[in-house]
């Protein structure tokens, strides 16, 4: 979200705008990797540390990956 924020302040967008466009971005795309990805997947490594592990947090990194291809579309925008 501060990212948005502090992208938004310095290309001249609408900093609430994009504050709340990233931080449901995030959220909808967090939630719906844990829903496809984690959830179906949890009883196969229920024994791996590790690979529970890596499971657990793969929504983040997916959610991440979105945010950013989000702010690219912002900024696209913003510059045209």
């Amino acid at each position: 979200m501060v990212w948005f924020y502090t992208t938004a302040k310095n290309h001249g967008g609408p900093v609430l705008n994009w504050s709340i466009i990233g931080l449901i971005g995030y959220w909808l795309t967090w939630w719906l990797a844990k829903m496809l990805i984690v959830v179906p997947l949890a009883e196969v490594v229920t024994k791996h540390s590790v690979a529970e592990f890596m499971l657990t947090q793969s929504p983040v990194a997916v959610s991440v990956l979105v945010c950013v291809l989000i702010r690219n579309k912002l900024l696209a925008n913003q510059a045209a």
